[in-house]
């Protein structure tokens, strides 16, 4: 499955976000992650989103994690809360 690697996980992002536009409706808002060496940007606009494989100029939020412990989060063996209390995710 492609979603078993950060890039994968990012490449089918987009097409998630949009299945449901209604989902993203009044959504502003730019997302950066640092995923291990990646860096990905999430961006939410007019009921829109898209995934650009590059640093945000001006992110609203910026989240910062070794690409192992982002793959253990996406599966859901590693708990979001947890991750931030231990310093897994910054």
């Amino acid at each position: 499955m492609a979603e078993t690697t950060v890039k994968g996980f990012f490449e089918s992002l987009e097409s998630k976000l949009n299945s449901d536009p209604s989902k993203l409706s009044g959504m502003d808002a730019v997302y950066q992650f640092q995923v291990g060496d990646n860096t990905y940007s999430v961006s939410m606009k007019e009921g829109k989103a898209s995934v650009t494989p590059a640093a945000a100029s001006s992110p609203n939020c910026s989240v910062t994690m070794a690409e192992n412990d982002f793959l253990e989060m996406i599966a859901g063996r590693l708990n979001g809360q947890m991750a931030f209390m231990t310093g897994k995710l910054k």
